[in-house]
């Protein structure tokens, strides 16, 4: 007899992993790699000082190997005053001290490597901290550093005193983003803190020194980076006076000190940017060339219009550029009362708009937003999770996701996160990013597990006893196990080189579809709306000719479904925030539904 545990194993086996179908060229590892973010002060500590480090990170390889990471991207490691935990940064080839130092970085690579999975660092090229030892220099005018940052003696003051700012422009944390410097005799540009100051791309030295930051890492052993802030790059060059324009007014809100107060064309998005991305892609293609091994991957932060978006990816009709542009359409666009037509429109723009043979990629999450759950909906986690495993191309996990994590509430007087901390009381959670960086939840002892400090840098959540990863490893249809389903899932032939195509049921039903002809099928039925469905997949806009029955290869926590059920397709239910993916292959024998007991296929 053949129990449902070996019926189990045995649809595990027949799905193994592959070589590319015949005819069809190999991917890359990143083209549908998982990626994983680790914000670093929040993931594991190791020294009992209620902050994470680069040693509690090591300990923890193991855990992103079996939930089926490719790639694991650390938030910044480097040596930092932490007025903006770590984008702020002093020595961009120096480990900051609570974090470890570079041996500790060689023992991350090491059990990385061990485990087949690829290290990506931030890199943070459009500022450095106003502590870098070459802000210090250029405050000076010393020769080498006099031009590596953006310096004006300002406008003339009307009525005396000392000169008013070059322009009206604004950093992205409420106030100008011009600050006097009074031993140079100058402002500084910076689109951040004011102790951030912006470098300066136009002068070559700064190019090709942030060019060997990257080789540096890259001697390391690091496989690729996330560029933070690439909007931010370049402004408009100055006139033959040396002066930049004032940016024009939105009239949308009426703070001048706020982003949305003015249009950005001369600070955000010049084209001279997009041209910089290719020479960082050229100079990870050079190091590779030189010293083989695996593609070193690029991924880069912006939060720019889709059609800036995609010029991240190469210049001149070429794939020259960054292979991973996040694509952050669900982060800018879909929120908690969102339904599946808004994810539909949304995946259906961005599919149609990157460029042909460019590689897709969907971010559902990281430490500048709400967690997820939150955001979209706690009841819908899995389904969104199942939304970013079956679409093609890669994907990004924030720390945390993988659990339907949510934000943490964070009091005004444990706040630490800049952004809020320069608002008030009164607004300040509507400007907080600390809800969203809190501990990983790894178990039921103290702080989580995360450290066995008296006091963690932010506070851990309250339901930690009932929910970590510990107790969602041992519940057999938690949102880690369904996760880890996914995962494995995605590294099999059906999703990396199966068509793709989709449907809508109905608002709330998003249906997709991944085939190898005369083989295997996937099929998605997810309820991203607030009412239960009942879907008959046989009834659908595409002419898709389904099998009368499928089996389930995972669902939701609350779907009232388990692994390896028998569904008929002309009658799936799915609840509201529900998803489950089905799946048949060619030959399978597929039993007729005797209900919902796992028993009754024994």
């Amino acid at each position: 007899m053949i129990t449902f545990k070996k019926l189990t194993l045995l649809l595990s086996i027949s799905c193994t992993v592959l070589a590319a179908p015949e005819g069809v060229r190999e991917k890359d590892w990143w083209e549908t790699g998982n990626f994983y973010q680790v914000y670093p002060r929040s993931f594991m500590g190791s020294d009992g000082d209620g902050v994470g480090d680069l040693k509690g990170i090591t300990a923890k390889v193991g855990y992103l190997k079996e939930i089926g990471m490719d790639g694991v991207w650390l938030s910044p490691i480097f040596d930092s005053p932490m007025a903006d935990f770590g984008y702020d940064i002093s020595n961009l080839t120096k480990v900051f001290p609570q974090f470890g130092d570079l041996s500790s970085i060689d023992e991350l690579v090491a059990e990385c490597n061990k485990k087949d999975i690829k290290l990506i660092l931030d890199f943070v090229p459009n500022h450095t901290s106003d502590q870098c030892e070459w802000f210090k220099k250029s405050i000076k005018r010393d020769p080498e550093y006099d031009n590596y940052y953006i310096w004006h003696p300002g406008k003339p003051n009307p009525d005396g005193g000392r000169n008013l700012p070059p322009t009206n422009w604004v950093s992205a944390f409420r106030s100008s983003a011009w600050e006097w410097n009074e031993e140079r005799g100058e402002y500084y540009l910076h689109q951040f803190l004011a102790e951030q100051p912006d470098l300066n791309y136009r002068n070559p030295k700064v190019v090709e020194t942030m060019k060997s930051v990257l080789r540096f890492w890259l001697s390391k052993g690091i496989n690729g980076f996330r560029i933070d802030a690439v909007p931010y790059l370049f402004e408009v060059a100055p006139d033959a006076n040396g002066n930049y324009p004032d940016e024009i007014e939105t009239n949308a809100c009426d703070d001048p000190l706020s982003q949305c107060y003015l249009y950005h064309d001369y600070t955000q998005n010049r084209p001279e940017t997009f041209k910089m991305v290719t020479e960082w892609r050229a100079t990870l293609e050079d190091y590779k060339n030189k010293n083989g091994g695996p593609t070193r991957v690029l991924m880069v932060e912006a939060y720019a219009p889709l059609t800036k978006v995609i010029q991240i990816y190469g210049q001149n009709g070429q794939l020259n550029g960054a292979q991973i542009p996040f694509n952050f359409e669900i982060l800018n666009f879909l929120g908690a009362t969102s339904n599946a037509r808004n994810f539909k429109d949304i995946i259906d723009e961005y599919l149609s708009t990157i460029p042909e043979g460019a590689t897709p990629n969907w971010v559902q999450g990281n430490h500048d937003q709400h967690r997820s759950a939150s955001r979209l909906g706690s009841q819908k986690a899995d389904a969104i999770n199942m939304l970013l495993q079956v679409l093609p191309g890669a994907a990004v996990t924030y720390y945390g996701e993988e659990l339907a994590m949510e934000d943490v509430f964070i009091p005004w007087s444990r706040t630490v996160d800049p952004q809020a901390c320069t608002t008030n009381p009164n607004i300040f959670h509507a400007k907080s990013r600390d809800p969203a960086r809190t501990p990983m939840i790894w178990n039921a002892q103290k702080n989580a597990g995360f450290s066995n400090a008296n006091f963690t840098w932010l506070p851990t959540g309250p339901d930690y006893r009932k929910n970590n990863v510990d107790v969602q490893r041992s519940q057999r249809g938690s949102h880690l196990n369904i996760f880890k389903k996914l995962t494995q899932l995605r590294k099999q032939d059906i999703l990396k080189y199966g068509t793709y195509d989709s449907y809508l049921a109905n608002d709330d039903v998003l249906v997709i579809k991944r085939e190898i002809k005369n083989n295997r099928t996937l099929i998605a039925v997810l309820n991203l709306g607030f009412t239960e469905q009942v879907v008959n997949l046989n009834l659908n806009e595409r002419d898709w000719e389904l099998p009368e029955r499928m089996e389930v290869t995972t669902a939701s926590v609350n779907a009232g479904m388990f692994e390896g059920q028998p569904i008929v397709t002309s009658e799936v239910y799915v609840a509201a925030g529900v998803g489950v993916v089905l799946d048949y292959q060619e030959g399978r024998q597929i039993p007729e539904p005797r209900g919902d007991d796992p028993g009754l296929y024994e």
